[in-house]
């Protein structure tokens, strides 16, 4: 059915639970034969980082694209901030997407444009911003992230951990209420990788974000994670604090933290 379909839809604001930043309930989501997400349960409270582990394939980051709407799932529940995505029209969920920042494992920057200009390019329908707004918010960004001296550089110019440094910086100008993170220190050096997510952190204390991030760095989950949740087959098999899963019963879920 289309979205914008005039039919009686269920309240949006469907949360029973006002702490809740993010609910899903009895997610499926398959391509074919590949049953990817078979029955995911979670949520994310208001203010807290979340990790999502499991080996390669498991469907975490089917998970988080199902949450912003790239993959429509098979069935279940996905309540984002007190509204049903499943029950909002295409405007409505466009305004909600513009509260959720991504931090793509590549950081998905514009080669061909500057630092400023790929800080720019998330304010260009901000109408009713003035220039000299739009270049407060860019410094404020470059800044929160350690790369004001980087303003005027290519992409091309910047290491591994400084183009993380800057996609998250482009994610964080929009002041978004949740940022799902997607592999954020894959391919950086262990003390790039530990700065980087040192910065998650800091990003999530001052501006109170709710976060998911989905991870093999085990560093970055140490540092990072409020609650954890372990994916396996399809389903959340265990969830937890670090220390909580480092020494569970189930050796398979220990073995991540070996």
């Amino acid at each position: 059915m289309d979205r914008n379909t005039e039919v009686a839809v269920p309240e949006k604001r469907t949360s029973v639970n006002d702490d809740f930043a993010v609910e899903i309930q009895h997610l499926k989501k398959s391509f074919g034969d590949l049953h990817v997400l078979k029955d995911v349960n979670l949520t994310v409270r208001k203010g807290e980082n979340l990790v999502v582990l499991g080996k390669s394939g498991s469907g975490k980051s089917v998970l988080i694209k199902c949450l912003v709407q790239l993959i429509e799932p098979d069935e279940g529940k996905l309540v984002i901030l007190g509204n049903d995505v499943s029950a909002i029209s295409n405007d409505e969920l466009n305004v909600l997407r513009k509260k959720i920042g991504f931090l793509f494992q590549s950081a998905a920057l514009y080669d061909s444009m500057t630092v400023r200009e790929n800080l720019e390019f998330p304010l260009r329908d901000q109408k009713k911003l003035s220039a000299q707004d739009k270049e407060n918010l860019v410094l404020e960004a470059l800044k929160s992230v350690g790369l004001s001296k980087a303003i005027d550089k290519m992409p091309a110019e910047l290491s591994g951990g400084m183009r993380k440094r800057l996609g998250l910086a482009r994610t964080l100008i929009l002041k978004p209420e949740i940022i799902l993170y997607d592999e954020p220190t894959t391919g950086l050096d262990p003390v790039t990788a530990k700065d980087i997510s040192k910065l998650i952190l800091e990003v999530q204390k001052k501006n109170k974000t709710s976060s998911i991030i989905i991870t093999h760095d085990m560093q970055c989950a140490r540092i990072t994670a409020n609650r954890i949740v372990v994916f396996k087959d399809g389903y959340c098999v265990a969830e937890g604090t670090y220390n909580e899963l480092e020494n569970a019963d189930d050796p398979w879920v220990r073995s991540f933290f070996q």
